[in-house]
């Protein structure tokens, strides 16, 4: 039985792994992939003792540290349910799949529903992040991986010197734009605000550009991805209701995360976007289960809050496991 299992692989997970192991708490982290959204960012510039990084550099590093300390890293490892049982112990089921290492069946007792335990711990930490929003026009699941990608950082360099357009008005958008002016030949913008939401800083450098290398189309809405085998341009709606068409090889969507909180007993409190809801101990409203990171109800996304909400969690896991002592 572990002291605390924590779920997830990016900057809230790592700083709990760090503070638990200096704890002396018998720990272990599991996560289906390290590195999450940290990962695929590109430039950092608000990371504190850094001036300027980047994201693989960033969870390069929180992994190195995790290996200092010799903490317990399993990855491959996709959760599909937690439980917190009767002796207030929490059970977590994973999800079978060929690079799961131990999958969660049906126990063989007749009760419906009930998942075997692949892993018990007296407290749990829920830093499982957020995954990006689609955004629902035709065309997108069809293009996806063939053109369409939310992931700037993994994809941009594939279209070096070709056309992409960046779909959405905030700091994710920016920085994809910004990416693709130094790799791409053109880059359109897509923004159905009629202004960006973002840091100053970015969208000062971003529309300071070129207009040939930067065209920004503001007040639309993207209705389709267009193609044959692959992404070949981009239809989009004004207000005037006149449908276009941008000719581009490739599409980033940037419109938000949606938290990977699905995973959580059915009576843990969430806020209407599906964020755990945490109080300033990452406390959810179950004893022993907390939550930290993009995946909780804090307000600002920010890495630096990620890694504090991580320490906040398990200092508050450490004081439980003492109570129940």
């Amino acid at each position: 039985m572990l002291d605390l299992l924590i779920i997830g692989g990016s900057a809230a997970a790592t700083t709990a792994g760090i503070y638990g192991i200096r704890r002396g708490l018998n720990l272990k982290i599991i996560t289906k992939e390290f590195g999450g959204e940290v990962a695929t960012s590109g430039e950092i510039g608000n990371w504190p003792g850094d001036g300027m990084t980047d994201g693989i550099t960033l969870s390069d590093k929180f992994k190195n540290h995790l290996k200092y300390y010799k903490v317990n890293i399993e990855e491959g490892i996709e959760v599909e349910k937690i439980t917190k049982q009767e002796d207030g112990t929490f059970c977590v089921s994973t999800k079978k799949g060929s690079n799961v290492g131990m999958a969660g069946e049906k126990m063989a007792d007749g009760k419906e529903g009930v998942l075997k335990c692949d892993y018990v711990a007296k407290a749990v930490i829920v830093a499982t992040g957020v995954h990006p929003r689609e955004l629902g026009a035709m065309g997108e699941k069809e293009f996806r991986n063939k053109g369409v990608s939310y992931c700037s950082t993994c994809d941009m360099p594939l279209f070096t010197s070709k056309t992409v357009a960046v779909i959405g008005g905030g700091n994710s958008a920016l920085e994809s734009a910004l990416m693709g002016v130094d790799i791409a030949k053109k880059v359109y913008v897509i923004n159905k605000n009629p202004g960006f939401k973002g840091d100053e800083v970015l969208i000062s450098k971003l529309t300071s550009q070129p207009k040939d290398k930067v065209e920004i189309i503001y007040e639309v809405d993207t209705k389709e991805f267009v193609g044959d085998k692959f992404l070949t341009g981009v239809k989009y709606s004004s207000k005037d209701g006149q449908v276009r068409e941008i000719k581009v090889e490739g599409a980033f969507v940037h419109i938000g995360m949606v938290p990977n909180s699905q995973i959580v007993p059915e009576n843990v409190e969430k806020n209407p976007f599906g964020e755990i809801k945490v109080n300033v101990r990452c406390e959810t409203n179950i004893p022993g289960l907390y939550a930290a990171g993009d995946v909780s109800d804090i307000p600002f996304k920010q890495i630096v809050i990620a890694t504090g909400q991580g320490c906040l969690a398990t200092l508050s896991a450490v004081q439980y496991l003492n109570s129940r002592k």
